[in-house]
């Protein structure tokens, strides 16, 4: 599950929640991890290592990073030269804090910091988004970790890679090891594509570096966990092994909202692995 999903200050009975249902991962937001650190991306050894004992204690391996770009200001994919620079430089930063912990996955994501501007055809800001992710592939591959490109609807404020599809277009056009495709469960339900899922599993799952478990605009999820079952069927039989993970923004209900989700997640592998056993 994602540490977005809680306030710094709930994650130790949060870790809880998650290690009581059998729960192995978490994916951290930097920011709310190293939540003690002046600089979340380059945290001190005392407030780095706090951070992951707290975690291991509960049986918790970080197996993915969001939130890529948090903090940064000026950055973007297509623009002037600086703010390149500026996107270059923050998706360098956080490549580094994965080499550094040992973290295999980061979420790009980001929509506002990649929406092509008016007077740039779509061709051309293909082309030059995937010169600049064949080298940010270059440093995820010497530092051990890969970069998964998620689509972002066109109703949280992008014009790129807003679907699957496109998502999977721009990853086969930067043809590198370490740039790999990302699902999210929520952008299917708002692109209108989620029944299509169980169906696309067989060919996209072995290629896949990372499932979202998430509902439209990060609502609590999943919504319903009846309707994970054959999506997870359908993982299990394409032989995907890495995380699947809950991400949902910190709901009203807080711990209470974690606890339901967790429940959730855990009945639909339970419906799963009784219904294929």
């Amino acid at each position: 599950m994602s540490n977005i999903a809680w306030a710094p200050d709930e994650r130790l009975e949060a870790y809880a929640i998650l290690a009581g249902a059998g729960f192995t991962g978490l994916e951290i937001a930097p920011a709310l991890f190293f939540h003690e650190a002046e600089d979340p991306f380059v945290p001190d050894t005392a407030s780095a290592r706090r951070a992951r004992v707290e975690a291991a204690d509960a049986g918790l391996a970080v197996v993915s990073m969001q939130s890529l770009l948090f903090g940064v200001t000026g950055a973007a994919l297509f623009g002037s030269p600086e703010a390149r620079a500026a996107f270059d430089k923050a998706m360098r930063r956080a490549i580094a804090l994965a080499e550094r912990f040992g973290i295999p996955n980061l979420v790009f994501g980001s929509p506002q910091q990649r929406r092509v501007p008016e007077g740039l055809a779509m061709e051309q800001a293909l082309a030059e988004a995937a010169e600049v992710f064949r080298k940010l592939g270059d440093a995820a591959a010497a530092a051990d970790t890969r970069i998964a490109i998620e689509a972002n609807p066109a109703a949280y404020g992008t014009n790129f890679c807003t679907t699957l599809g496109a998502a999977l277009g721009f990853v086969a056009r930067v043809d590198h090891p370490a740039i790999v495709p990302h699902l999210d469960l929520g952008a299917m339900h708002m692109n209108g594509d989620f029944a299509s899922v169980p169906a696309l599993l067989p060919d996209l799952a072995p290629r896949l570096s990372h499932i979202h478990v998430s509902e439209p605009d990060l609502a609590p999820a999943p919504a319903d966990p009846a309707a994970l079952v054959p999506v997870l069927a359908a993982l299990r039989a394409g032989g995907y092994v890495r995380a699947v993970s809950i991400e949902m923004k910190r709901a009203a209900l807080g711990l209470a909202a974690v606890r339901s989700a967790v429940a959730g997640l855990a009945a639909a592998h339970d419906a799963m692995v009784a219904a294929h056993a």
